[in-house]
Order: structure tokens, then sequence, then C-alpha cells
């Protein structure tokens, strides 16, 4: 049975093309940048938490990235994603799945988020999650995470978010993770209106 927010996030999918989300960009520059800052080897295995049809997949295959997963609670996301790539689609690997009970055997170098722990609203989601990202990460893995910033839009595509500064991003990853820098980035929107973000760059211990 669907949940509420996978039937909300098949309707965002469904009703709004790629370009005409806020999120959207054609190439991803920052996400980029805090992979190749890592100096990853090709065949590191890296994640895209929330991914949904963003091009950063497209960008990594392009770069010669052989072990790329993509998580995304909207089933119309990835399809269009799939479409999107063709037959390149088969490089990738995709799951359909809410992040707060997510359970994979493989372990990661690269854990990517842009834009979608902020939508864990409640303490118990927000505990899952970091509980999932420690298990799911190597040790010596690193976690891209960016967030609306506390100066940022307080809902996105209906739903409520969490605003973040770097010190409350820092606090709650403490426990698992050191904090290798942070960020504040003016994201602009594709109607050229910009969002403060938060962007937090850590090491599991």
């Amino acid at each position: 049975m669907k949940s509420a927010n996978q039937a909300h996030w098949n309707q965002v999918f469904q009703t709004k093309p790629l370009d005409s989300v806020s999120w959207y960009e054609p190439v991803p520059t920052l996400s980029l940048r805090y992979i190749a800052e890592q100096h990853l080897p090709r065949q590191a295995q890296i994640i895209d938490v929330g991914g949904g049809d963003s091009l950063l997949v497209d960008h990594l295959l392009a770069l010669g990235y052989i072990n790329l997963t993509v998580l995304d609670i909207s089933a119309q996301a990835i399809r269009r994603a799939q479409k999107r790539l063709g037959k390149q689609a088969s490089r990738v690997h995709w799951i359909i799945s809410d992040i707060t009970s997510f359970e994979s055997e493989t372990r990661f170098d690269f854990w990517h988020d842009r834009a979608a722990f902020h939508f864990l609203t409640e303490e118990q989601q927000i505990g899952q999650y970091l509980s999932i990202a420690s298990r799911s990460l190597h040790t010596g893995g690193i976690l891209s995470v960016g967030t609306f910033s506390d100066k940022g839009p307080r809902h996105c595509s209906g739903l409520p978010v969490r605003q973040y500064t770097p010190d409350v991003l820092t606090a709650l990853f403490h426990q698992a993770f050191a904090k290798l820098y942070c960020e504040e980035v003016e994201h602009q929107t594709p109607w050229m209106t910009s969002q403060a973000f938060t962007f937090c760059q850590f090491r599991r211990m």
C-alpha cells in the first residue's frame, strides 16, 4: 500500500515537468564538486538519496562512475529518470523507498542528499535517518547533505520542511560523523528566485 508521502510525490512528478520544480539544476555543480573533492575511484559506491529524476546520475555516468544507486520515495520520479537515460538506466541501481525504512547490504563510500533530509519534520524520522545513514556508510565514508537554511523556505511542494543552520546540522550528526565543512549557498530556481541552503560535508567515524 502506498503511503500518503508516496502518493504526494508521485502526484508531483506526474504533473510537473523536470525543469519546472524549484530544485531543478541542468548541471548540479555543487554536488559534482562535493564528490570530486573526495577523489573517489570510479568504482566507489555512491548513493543519491531522494535523487528523484535529478540529472546528477547522468553526469556521474558520463564521468565513468560504475556503482551508482538512486533512491526515491516516488516510483514516478524513478520511471522518469529511467526513461530519460534509456539504455544507460540499466547501469544504475534504482530503489523506490522511504529513506526512513531503507535497508541495504551495500555499504556506501559517498551518501548524497540534496534537499531530502529537510522533509523529515518529526524527531522519530530524523533519528531513523541518522541511524540508517551511519549503518549504510563505510567508516571514513562521506555524507553530503543539503537542506534549507534558517533563511530559506518553510514549505516546499506543499509540505512543511525543517530549516537548518550549519551548527544545528553538525550537532545532529556529531555522534557518528565528523564535520569536514559547511557552507551556506543561494540556489536559483528556474523562475529566477533564490532559496537559501545549508550544505554540510561529514566523514563517518
